[in-house]
């Protein structure tokens, strides 16, 4: 691996979420990958299934790398997804609201390879944007 893992799973990350090209992440995952959400593990299939869902719902999306921190086998990445809603997701119909996501990954490398994910975003906000609920301000 030429760069630092940090730049590789950038590269990746961007070339999946940001421009639909989910054999993007094939190059840096390892064999095994799990994926964890509060929803359950995922294997690379899952991964590569949520970037074309959301791809399809949201096909104007920009995804957004706003901070990355690299320390020992461990990549953070804080991040913001936003896009118009012209396709159903997550069983709600479009709305054609333009819609903006916080969330943040934690990656473990093993072997110069992304081997887990953990992924935290709330869906709350993103159903917020699109005025199916309405979320209290903390």
């Amino acid at each position: 691996m030429d760069k630092n893992r940090t730049e590789f799973v950038l590269d990746a990350w961007r070339a999946a979420w940001g421009n639909g090209e989910v054999d993007a992440f094939e190059r840096i995952l390892a064999p095994g990958y799990v994926r964890h959400t509060k929803s359950g593990d995922e294997d690379v299939e899952k991964l590569r299934q949520a970037i074309n869902d959301s791809r399809a719902a949201f096909p104007d999306l920009v995804t957004e790398i706003l901070q990355s921190v690299e320390q020992d086998d461990m990549v953070a990445i804080r991040w913001t997804s936003h896009g118009t809603h012209t396709g159903s997701f997550m069983g709600v119909p479009s709305t054609d609201r333009t819609v903006t996501v916080y969330g943040a990954s934690f990656c473990r490398f093993a072997d110069g390879l992304l081997a887990e994910e953990w992924v935290v975003w709330d869906p709350r906000e993103l159903l917020s944007a699109m005025s199916i609920l309405t979320v209290p301000h903390e």
